[in-house]
């Protein structure tokens, strides 16, 4: 799940070294907490939020497999 979400964020922003995720699996519940540059944040949000919609779709398809939930915060 990490690298998935690094692989995804990494091609949205402009700075990718700023870019830190920190993954805390549970039994059911998958915790993704992500952090990229002040620049950045707005290109992972989207309008509206609708590119972290879309990623925390993509995330909990791919938690759905391991039969897990995934949850995506979006920190500062």
């Amino acid at each position: 799940m990490k690298n998935l979400l690094s692989h995804m964020v990494g091609e949205l922003v402009d700075q990718p070294d700023l870019v830190s995720i920190e993954e805390m699996a549970g039994d059911k519940v998958t915790t993704l907490e992500l952090r990229v540059g002040p620049d950045d944040l707005g290109k992972v949000i989207g309008r509206r939020g609708r590119t972290a919609g879309a990623i925390r779709m993509i995330l909990s398809a791919a938690a759905t497999k391991d039969r897990k939930r995934a949850v995506l915060e979006i920190l500062d």
